[in-house]
């Protein structure tokens, strides 16, 4: 006689939801990375920049903005420096060892 357990064994769209959410905080993980980053490399830009005579010309710290922010978003995509890693570390549910 063979029993299998049903209760057990999670049902397809049950294992969908649960990537579907893991891809959803993955995201947010990212872009909360991103928006952190944002203001850092933005400092460091006019830091570093000085001044320059582009500094007058109109739309360009508009500009200087999107690309603070294209990179801040780049860099948090390619794994940044780890805040969206432990996020998603605390957002994880609690590995629980197997006891006998």
């Amino acid at each position: 006689m063979n029993v299998t357990h049903a209760s057990t064994a999670m049902p397809p769209s049950a294992n969908l939801l649960s990537v579907k959410a893991a891809l959803k905080n993955a995201k947010a993980a990212r872009d909360f990375e991103a928006m952190l980053l944002t203001p850092l490399l933005d400092s460091l830009q006019k830091t570093f920049a000085g001044d320059s005579g582009d500094s007058k010309t109109p739309g360009a710290s508009d500009y200087r903005q999107m690309a603070t922010q294209a990179l801040a978003q780049s860099m948090a995509a390619r794994g940044g420096i780890g805040i969206a890693r432990l996020i998603l570390r605390h957002l994880s549910p609690p590995k629980v060892s197997g006891g006998g």
